[in-house]
């Protein structure tokens, strides 16, 4: 899975009196993308929190703002894993308009690793760190 795909509809809550998506929206379609990535690798959140004590925290995030998304559009979210280590991933993530692939924004997104319950850097699993290794 060296690029994954994942596809949110614009609502009107997530639009600014403009009509156009709100800036910060487009960090939470991000941050849902990657949660579903990790999902489509067999991985839930709340289960490594629980067996693992591992959270996840963006680090940084530069993102670029190219053209608006708007009300009822359907996007596409894609994200790559630009590089990883044993507690960070670095992503490539770009938002398109699903209709006609026209990119809207792109971000590189640095997510650490840390431990529940210090918020120290802590290694993630060695299977997530096996899967990432695989797809990256």
């Amino acid at each position: 899975m060296q690029t994954f795909d994942w596809t949110v509809r614009v609502y009107y809550e997530d639009t600014d009196s403009g009509g156009v998506v709100y800036y910060a929206n487009y960090l939470k379609f991000m941050e849902r993308a990657r949660t579903e990535w990790l999902r489509a690798l067999g991985f839930e959140q709340d289960a490594l929190i629980r067996d693992a004590g591992v959270i996840f925290a963006v680090r940084s995030a530069s993102v670029d703002y190219l053209r608006p998304a708007r009300f009822n559009e359907q996007l596409t979210v894609r994200s790559t894993v630009h590089n990883s280590g044993r507690a960070n991933v670095v992503f490539d993530q770009q938002i398109l308009r699903a209709d006609d692939a026209e990119l809207l924004t792109s971000g590189r997104i640095k997510i650490a690793s840390l431990d529940a319950g210090t918020f120290r850097p802590k290694p993630m699993p060695k299977d997530l760190l096996e899967a990432l290794s695989r797809d990256a």
